[in-house]
């Protein structure tokens, strides 16, 4: 679905401050920009890479889904932020191992395969916008995959709760997204959850957590 963000959205985006005027006049003439529903699925396993999209709102989610049917998600795309398995599958014409989804209305701009190499070929800057991208987005990651291998889960789901506090002691979310955002089983968040429950640090309802004692939240997420 198209829609329209403006005249010179290439200037509302900070990650595209560092782009020569002649690549943001190319990105204005060539980008297609389309609103995203909630729920939509962008990609699938097996898809192909056919556009490079530049979020100016929302959230998408990547996700990969294991052979015992566990869902753990890898990362996700919002504003200034890009997605290294679009990067990937655009430069070596490999298809998605992953799916994404949004998780709310997304808009962005979407640019064919065709103009991104020939971005990529010609255009130093947009090549440092696309590199310096990748290389963050991939350290995230590393990062992630360190925290799940090293760090305990009561630690991690600490830290996530807070993270979704946003100034609310109420958290709208289910074992099973905490678990699939965590990257482990449903079971495994409802037994911390149930032990931080019974240290009065939450209360638990249906689809609802009620953080009570955010100061010992924080002192077992800043913990070892």
């Amino acid at each position: 679905m198209s829609g329209e963000s403006g005249p010179v959205w290439t200037e509302s985006l900070p990650s595209l401050s560092n782009l020569d005027e002649e690549t943001k006049a190319t990105l204005r003439r060539n980008a297609v920009c389309v609103i995203i529903p909630q729920g939509r699925t962008i990609f699938r396993p097996g898809d192909c890479s056919a556009q490079f999209p530049l979020v100016l709102s929302g959230s998408i989610r990547v996700q990969r889904v294991t052979e015992s049917g566990r869902e753990i998600i890898l990362y996700r795309v919002q504003q200034n932020e890009t997605c290294i398995l679009t990067i990937a599958g655009l430069l070596a014409s490999e298809v998605y191992e992953a799916e994404a989804v949004t998780e709310t209305e997304v808009v962005a701009y979407l640019l064919s395969a065709r103009v991104f190499k020939d971005l990529m070929d010609r255009s130093s800057s947009f090549r440092a916008l696309v590199f310096e991208g990748y290389s963050r987005r991939l350290m995230m990651l590393m990062s992630k995959i360190e925290q799940i291998l090293c760090t305990r889960i009561d630690v991690r789901l600490a830290q996530r709760l807070l993270s979704m506090m946003n100034g609310d002691r109420r958290i709208e979310t289910t074992q099973q997204a905490l678990a699939v955002d965590l990257g482990t089983a449903r079971e495994v968040i409802g037994r911390a959850l149930l032990t931080f429950q019974r240290s009065g640090w939450v209360k638990l309802s249906r689809g609802v957590i009620e953080v009570l004692n955010s100061e010992a939240l924080l002192v077992l997420a800043e913990s070892k």
